[in-house]
């Protein structure tokens, strides 16, 4: 498996912070930066579009001179996700931006776009793209993407059904290119399994909802913190597109988690003319790893502890083999 050296050279551990929606701000992106993992963020979280390029300033410059004053320990590239879908109505803007601002990389959602990755690369950026399935994957490289995100069962956001292990051993079978996995991955010995499995990097989101720079309420965070896989519930009611939810954040919207209604998915909407759905508001979005989540922490301590876990696991791993 190879990567390219954005990736390979300049991450202390290799797990990539998921873009979440709502949630993910330039304070959680610099301080997963910092700490050395790529931080991303939607570009749809800032809003209105005139908020993105003040994000976009914001975050190079402060990484910029972090690095200036830890040679020894620069901060990691960051990223932006993209939502491909024919109802974002910003996406050529923001595209426009990232290639202004040199976005090292960039993570595209809902749809694959030729044109899109082409002007990513003519500044030397890499485009990874996120799939539930093998068939997606194939069209994705096709048309273009630098890499490949299994986003597997259990995973938070629009998550897909299949097991990691077959998800990855398909994909394995023709690409040897960048490979991050999703679903459930929320300790250092799960970064290790993942890797053990064919991926080259974790790619973890929920457990960052309960961390202290995250654009979440308190008492979101906590629920992540007193909540486990048994808690999640798959839907597609809330965008159109099925994920995973909390189901407490469910009861305490009043609808009875076991009889929710089936959404239409052309329904959902990217558009900057649309209404705010109530359910990022009151339906909180969560993947099933989050049983290893136990008190909310800085990013920064967040990342250490995954360090230490991943040694640890390692070395375990080492010693049994020898």
């Amino acid at each position: 498996m190879s990567l390219p050296p954005i990736l390979r050279d300049r991450l202390r551990l290799p797990v990539v912070a998921s873009p979440l929606f709502i949630i993910s701000n330039p304070d959680l992106v610099i301080a997963q930066c910092k700490a050395g993992i790529v931080g991303s963020f939607p570009s749809l979280n800032a809003r209105p579009k005139e908020v993105f390029e003040e994000w976009l300033i914001r975050i190079t410059t402060e990484l910029a001179e972090y690095d200036r004053q830890h040679p020894e320990a620069p901060s990691a590239p960051f990223a932006v996700n993209q939502i491909v879908h024919k109802s974002n109505d910003r996406l050529d803007h923001d595209l426009q931006l990232c290639v202004k601002y040199k976005v090292p990389i960039i993570i595209t959602s809902l749809g694959a776009r030729p044109e899109l990755n082409e002007a990513v690369h003519s500044y030397g950026g890499i485009v990874l793209h996120d799939i539930i399935n093998n068939k997606f994957a194939h069209k994705a490289i096709e048309k273009g993407a630098d890499g490949l995100i299994a986003v597997a069962a259990g995973a938070g956001g629009h998550a897909g059904t299949q097991s990691p292990f077959a998800l990855v051993q398909e994909i394995r079978e023709w690409f040897d290119g960048p490979l991050l996995l999703s679903g459930s991955i929320a300790n250092g010995r799960a970064i290790l399994g993942a890797q053990a499995m064919g991926a080259d990097l974790a790619y973890i989101g929920s457990a960052f909802i309960a961390t202290k720079e995250a654009n979440a309420v308190e008492d979101y965070k906590q629920m992540i913190v007193d909540s486990g896989a048994e808690d999640i519930l798959y839907t597609n009611l809330f965008t159109g597109v099925h994920g995973n939810y909390l189901k407490p954040s469910v009861i305490n919207a009043g609808m009875d988690p076991d009889n929710l209604p089936v959404s239409d998915p052309s329904k959902m909407n990217f558009g900057s003319d649309r209404e705010k759905p109530k359910a990022w508001k009151t339906i909180w979005g969560c993947g099933q790893g989050i049983g290893a989540v136990k008190a909310i922490e800085s990013a920064g301590d967040f990342v250490a502890r995954l360090k230490r876990e991943y040694d640890q696991a390692r070395s375990e791993l080492m010693s049994k083999a020898a």
